[in-house]
């Protein structure tokens, strides 16, 4: 049990979960602190029956913590979590910007636990979006080794924060009144439209979104030989994340044997019915902890290849939830 657990961006939509999370799954510590911008310090937050008063983070603010989990943009992850790191704690990073260093562990605790349990440093949780990719894959990757996938996602107003969910409402709104509105966060209407844009360009017409799920996957699985090829997509859809996703293995998988794999799978649910509708969505999945696959397939234009759908909360298994499940795994350690 860890003494003194910071909750670094607690006042933001994935620190808010990651404090629901703990409270839910009893997590257990001597004492738990709140940190955030000096605009939200002193706000109080109800928690396990106290309400806790929430600290200005600044580079000082981690003395005797054990545990940090953070949510934050990456700017503000480069400039204070060294510090975290400089005063002892363990640190648990939801931001993109430490991912890819080499000395830095990616981890799902499903596929990776080992590697947080190694981690001399930070400790990072993936991109939501390469996360339940990532998890749909590792029961495929084991049966048969994955060479390459294509993925095209369809990812919610939430996982560009508070805004882009007040943009979908508010341009949605104006939509329908035939009025306009100026967005905050998307450089094009989110209401009622596709935006085939997540991120800058950064590689060959690929965005940094995209590249990411390249990227992140390989680290994680530790097998940089996988080909992905993706295309990220913002929808107008509140929260939850879809993907349709073809992986190519060096030998067959069936469906059937697919569906065993996944349902077998620690934080995998199974929605395939398709002759009666059932299919994970953003509707049915939205607040679950999991990872949802269904229309599970044969890739009718390739011998080793297999096609599914799949669905997970950004906000929670994206994020939060995977970031809890590390701090989870370090407590029992």
């Amino acid at each position: 049990m860890f003494d003194t657990v910071a909750i670094v961006g607690a006042t933001g939509a994935v620190g808010q979960i990651i404090i629901e999370l703990l409270e839910e799954r009893n997590f257990e510590a001597k004492k738990f602190r709140f940190l955030a911008s000096a605009r939200s310090a002193g706000k109080t937050i109800s928690f396990k029956g106290e309400e806790i008063v929430v600290e200005e983070l600044t580079k000082d603010a981690f003395a005797g913590t054990d545990l940090v989990i953070a949510s934050t943009p990456d700017d503000i992850a480069a400039e204070y979590l060294p510090s975290a790191i400089e005063a002892g704690a363990k640190v648990i990073d939801e931001s993109g910007y430490w991912r890819m260093n080499d000395d830095v562990a990616l981890v799902i605790p499903e596929i990776n636990p080992q590697d947080a349990l190694n981690a001399q440093g930070i400790i990072s949780s993936p991109n939501c979006s390469t996360t339940q990719m990532v998890v749909a894959m590792k029961p495929l990757h084991d049966i048969s080794p994955i060479r390459r996938v294509i993925v095209s996602t369809y990812q919610a107003t939430s996982g560009a924060g508070v805004q882009g969910d007040e943009d979908l409402v508010q341009g949605s709104k104006a939509r329908l009144e035939n009025r306009d509105y100026e967005y905050k966060v998307f450089q094009h209407p989110i209401a009622f439209n596709a935006i085939p844009q997540i991120g800058s360009e950064k590689y060959e017409g690929y965005t940094s979104e995209e590249m990411k799920m390249v990227y992140e996957t390989r680290k994680i699985l530790g097998d940089d030989s996988i080909q992905i090829n993706p295309t990220c997509v913002r929808i107008p859809v509140w929260n939850c994340h879809s993907e349709s996703i073809t992986v190519e293995t060096e030998s067959p998988i069936s469906p059937d044997q697919a569906r065993e794999a996944f349902a077998a799978f620690p934080g995998i649910q199974v929605l395939d019915n398709l002759s009666e509708s059932v299919y994970p969505m953003p509707s049915n999945c939205d607040g679950s902890n999991d990872v949802f696959v269904g229309r599970i397939r044969k890739d009718i234009s390739h011998p080793n290849g297999l096609s599914f759908w799949c669905v997970s909360d950004n906000l929670r298994k994206g994020a939060a939830t995977n970031a809890v499940q590390i701090a989870e795994l370090l407590a029992e350690q």
